[in-house]
């Protein structure tokens, strides 16, 4: 009698740990929803894609060799569809093999994403298509569409933030100079041409903006490793002729004038570029920076 009191006491010491373990649980995730609500407008969740893309981007590769395969998929699905309306089988059938072949090849070039290919729709197009199920062949290709939707707006702007934008980090204008001390330079130019326009000392601004020159052409040079295509990418004409009446201006004291041309060559030759560069370059290097402990417990 005494044994089965025991261990009727047993089971309940152990049942109560079990209670007492869920309810801390319990607790212990209402506290994570509470403290991520409240936190809610200040935290963005980004899903990043897996480091095993960057071999299939430039520079780890020579081609943006993942970019091409979605082009391609992007264009056969467009075929698929524009055969199967049409009702030509034989085309269809054609173009149902290469977006077979190119959307499994996701799962090759990137193995973490295997499980995010929809393996039955892509056979389902290629069986509907053999069967000249046309209807059925529109269908499933919506349905691959809505697949491929997905998994873009999770991943297809923070892919090309991360490996199409230009990386400015390990460039250096003239030796000795990294590209951001460089940038520093010539900002604090256009400004000492403002300080001293304003303080009517042209001959410091002139100077200045004989400086600011020189430091633009040094840039141009770094430009032209990509614009390639261009006849001369910075400065380009338009900022040269906005130089040359700004010269003029410093020369001839005329102030209002001065700050005209000073501000056009601010739009011009600073935040067109930055707009372009600088925006995506600053986003990237927050997206790459690695956290600490601390500062997630922080956030």
């Amino acid at each position: 009698m005494s044994n089965d009191i025991a261990k009727a006491r047993s089971g309940v010491t152990i049942t109560m740990k079990w209670i007492y373990f869920i309810i801390l649980q319990v607790m212990l995730i209402l506290l994570v929803v509470t403290v991520t609500y409240k936190h809610a407008d200040k935290v963005t969740v980004v899903k990043l894609p897996p480091k095993a893309l960057a071999q299939w981007y430039k520079p780890d590769n020579k081609r943006h060799v993942w970019l091409h395969n979605m082009f391609k998929l992007r264009r056969e699905m467009q075929a698929v569809e524009f055969y199967a309306e049409q009702k030509d089988h034989k085309r269809l059938v054609e173009w149902g093999l290469k977006l077979n072949k190119h959307y499994l090849a996701i799962g090759e070039m990137v193995a973490n994403w295997r499980t995010k290919l929809d393996l039955v729709t892509i056979e389902n197009i290629q069986n509907r298509a053999e069967s000249r199920d046309y209807p059925g062949v529109l269908t499933a290709v919506n349905t691959l569409q809505k697949s491929c939707d997905g998994c873009h707006v999770d991943y297809q702007a923070i892919t090309a933030m991360t490996y199409r934008s230009a990386d400015f980090s390990a460039i250096d204008v003239a030796p000795s100079i990294p590209f951001n001390m460089h940038m520093q330079t010539l900002s604090k130019q256009v400004n000492q041409i403002k300080i001293a326009s304003e303080d009517g000392q042209s001959a410091l601004a002139l100077s200045s903006l004989f400086e600011l020159k020189k430091a633009m052409n040094k840039l141009g040079q770094v430009c032209s490793n990509c614009h390639k295509q261009e006849k001369q990418t910075y400065p380009n004409e338009k900022m040269q002729k906005i130089m040359l009446n700004l010269e003029q201006n410093l020369k001839t004291g005329q102030v209002k004038q001065q700050a005209r041309d000073l501000g056009s060559l601010a739009v011009t030759a600073c935040a067109t570029c930055h707009g372009t560069h600088r925006l995506a370059e600053g986003v990237k290097r927050l997206l790459a920076k690695e956290h600490t402990f601390a500062e997630l417990l922080k956030h």
